[in-house]
């Protein structure tokens, strides 16, 4: 067993329903502006939920030639521009020189929804000889992380992982070992999801999980003592990790350093937490132990935060649990509260936001933060962004099944 190789963060690239390249997202995010409207993608009438966190104004075209966009759905859509623009934001380079040194790792929580729903329709409608052959690679979850290979040449491990709602996170924290193990020198890692979906609508509201709040604007209210269900959103959020020996040979812009990875099984229910949050203090423990830190040493996380009875109480005792007393002296935020829940692509799109926060010296608002409630009493930067010097973040992501993942990134230091 060689030294564990040190994993830097080296480009940026998201779709997001607060914008389409990291920069908007960004403004957006510190300014508190929401994504969130009316859904154009089902029809409101149907459903007890009215909102959703849609991607506005993205043409895939130009990323993708147009034969290519025909052949994928729009969650591979979102991951391979996602994966273009952290490319070019690296300055990495994929050629026959590194080309099998470069990893995929891109995970979805449900994949090609609205194509199954489309080709379903066919079938049911004009008989089995109608559904397309392209159904089946345009609707696997793995497909992201292949034609984002395809689409770049990277011949490294090629993965995904799909643990619900973590998916995003788990594909970073997987990546990651790859990355620290020597399997690959550099890795395009995050999560993509497209679910804004008639099923989706359908799956999530008969589970009464949706807020039904009409409201676009205060709808997704993480930790308010008035949230009532997410917001269902969509996107992909990736990032470029390499080893620090690579990233320091190409002159390559840093902007952080990931330490620490944490993984979890609740082993309770398929879609509710553990008690006081059982599952996700473990897996914030392990990431910190995995980091070599003390919980001291973390300035803010970025919680799961998906404005759920259930989720925001339990994430705050497991904050607590984890942290004791510096659990108040912690900055707390959910970015969910302006992109709403991207389910599978959460995880990517939030350790994004969340190295921009180390970068920027910027902690991100809960917005819609209006009335305290006595079960969540933690510092949840409400609804304006704050000025901080930032050193390490855990950024929690929870999925349906028990999976919780927990990752700690910290300000790089040479």
């Amino acid at each position: 067993m060689g030294e564990q190789r040190r994993v830097v963060i080296t480009g940026l690239g998201v779709v997001t329903p607060v914008g389409n390249d990291v920069n908007t997202m960004w403004e957006n995010i510190i300014a508190g502006n929401s994504g969130i409207d009316v859904t154009t993608r089902v029809n409101t009438d149907d459903y007890p939920a009215k909102v959703a966190g849609e991607v506005k104004d993205f043409d895939p075209l130009n990323f993708i030639d147009k034969k290519d966009v025909r052949r994928m759905d729009p969650f591979t859509q979102y991951a391979v521009a996602a994966s273009k623009m952290a490319v070019e934001d690296a300055g990495l380079v994929i050629n026959e020189s590194n080309a099998n040194r470069v990893g995929v790792w891109i995970g979805s929580g449900i994949g090609g929804m609205q194509t199954w729903e489309e080709q379903h329709r066919k079938l049911i409608e004009k008989g089995p000889r109608r559904v397309s052959p392209f159904f089946v690679p345009m609707m696997i979850p793995d497909m992201a992380a292949g034609q984002v290979s395809i689409q770049l040449g990277a011949k490294g491990i090629n993965s995904c992982t799909t643990t619900a709602c973590a998916s995003g996170a788990s594909s970073i924290g997987d990546a990651f070992k790859a990355v620290q193990r020597g399997d690959v020198d550099y890795i395009i890692a995050g999560g993509t999801e497209a679910p804004i979906t008639d099923m989706a609508f359908a799956g999530f509201s008969s589970a009464k999980a949706l807020s039904t709040n009409p409201d676009p604007k205060t709808a997704s209210r993480p930790f308010d003592k008035n949230r009532d269900g997410f917001v269902m959103g969509e996107g992909s959020g990736i990032l470029i990790m390499e080893s620090l020996e690579t990233a320091l040979e190409r002159g390559a812009h840093i902007y952080g350093e990931i330490v620490g990875y944490g993984a979890t099984g609740d082993a309770y229910h398929i879609t509710a937490p553990a008690d006081n949050g059982e599952g996700a203090a473990r897996a914030m423990q392990q990431a910190l132990n995995d980091a070599g830190l003390s919980p001291e040493d973390i300035d803010y996380i970025n919680a799961h935060g998906t404005s759920t009875e259930l989720n925001d109480k339990y994430e705050t005792s497991a904050i607590k649990t984890v942290f004791g007393e510096h659990a108040y002296k912690l900055a707390v935020s959910s970015t969910k509260s302006m992109t709403g829940h991207l389910l599978g692509a959460a995880g990517g799109v939030e350790a994004v936001i969340s190295l921009k926060a180390i970068k920027e010296g910027i902690i991100p608002p809960t917005i819609n933060y209006d009335t305290p409630d006595e079960n969540c009493d933690l510092d949840y930067v409400p609804n304006e962004a704050r000025k901080q010097e930032v050193n390490a973040i855990v950024s929690n992501s929870l999925g349906f099944g028990g999976h919780n993942v927990s990752l700690v990134f910290k300000k790089f230091n040479n």
